[in-house]
């Protein structure tokens, strides 16, 4: 089982199979040619005979329609070895920047979660970045698809996937940074050494991200007071530092205790039944209660910044 917590998670109830993802070779970018809310619609229906992993929507919406254990029907033989991604658009249109970035954000995780390598393909046989139309009559015919004007974007979509994947973190900047004519907030943040997503959040912008010439955007914010989510795998590789520590003691705090002695820095099972007693306590699904921390699990701890 395997759900991206970056999406928000919109579960169909037929056009997929079962356990039948075999393997992941990488992800396939799709163009919809339809609405993100009609193509959420048409995939709840049982005679489309087709689904995706994962969609987008112009104004940067993510969802994940169907667990990557399962197959999504969506480029017929290549079904079998790839994640795909249905994008909000018509032919001939390009993706939008939040669109590059969603599409980044699902990439950088099927690295990090299935192995995927952060590299472009047109091979149905090979592995990494790719996109529908690579796969010709095996799968589907459907060589249009997504246009070449969103395959030139693919570079771009790998690009920004290897900076979330290694993790790079903003540069320091002098505060503030005015907006000039032809700018765009992916364009400041390349230049800056800053994520668009961290500028979004320190200017309070909401899709569709709009700005001005002459708006002034805060590029510099003072130090975190809570401790970023570190990933999934940063737990499941049993760390041993003052974050588990600072973790243990916000556990203990939340009446969510399991141990018999401690917090200690060291990762240990009386960690995880805590952390798993705190997904009780927020009420959240069986399946999402299994002691290993989530990022919006985590964010609602508040674990001190160590």
């Amino acid at each position: 089982m395997a759900r991206f917590n970056g999406a928000t998670w919109k579960p169909i109830p037929t056009n997929y199979t079962a356990g039948g993802q075999d393997s992941v070779h990488g992800v396939v970018i799709h163009i919809m040619d339809g609405s993100y809310a009609g193509t959420d619609s048409w995939f709840r229906n049982s005679r489309a005979q087709a689904s995706a992993h994962f969609g987008t929507s112009r104004a940067g919406q993510l969802c994940q329609w169907v667990d990557t254990a399962n197959r999504a029907w969506a480029q017929a033989g290549g079904n079998r070895a790839w994640l795909s991604i249905e994008n909000e658009g018509r032919g001939g249109d390009t993706l939008t920047d939040a669109q590059l970035s969603r599409c980044a954000e699902v990439l950088a995780w099927a690295h990090k979660t299935h192995g995927v390598p952060l590299r472009l393909t047109t091979d149905p046989n090979g592995r990494g970045l790719g996109y529908h139309g690579m796969g010709g009559s095996a799968w589907g015919g459907h060589t249009s698809c997504p246009g070449s004007r969103v395959v030139a974007q693919l570079p771009e979509i790998l690009k920004r996937a290897k900076a979330i994947a290694g993790g790079s973190s903003p540069a320091p900047t002098t505060g503030s940074y005015t907006v000039k004519s032809g700018d765009t907030l992916s364009g400041i943040g390349r230049a800056l050494g800053i994520k668009w997503q961290t500028l979004a959040q320190l200017n309070g912008l909401k899709a569709p991200y709009v700005i001005r010439p002459g708006q002034k955007l805060k590029t510099k914010a003072s130090a975190p007071k809570y401790a970023p989510f570190p990933g999934e795998a940063y737990f499941k590789g049993k760390p041993n530092g003052p974050l588990v520590t600072a973790m243990g003691r916000r556990l203990v705090a939340e009446g969510c205790s399991a141990y018999s002695s401690g917090p200690g820095p060291q990762w240990t099972n009386a960690d995880r039944e805590s952390f798993r007693k705190w997904q009780r306590k927020l009420r959240d699904a069986p399946a999402y209660c299994d002691g290993w921390p989530g990022k919006r699990q985590w964010d609602a701890l508040k674990v001190p910044a160590v």
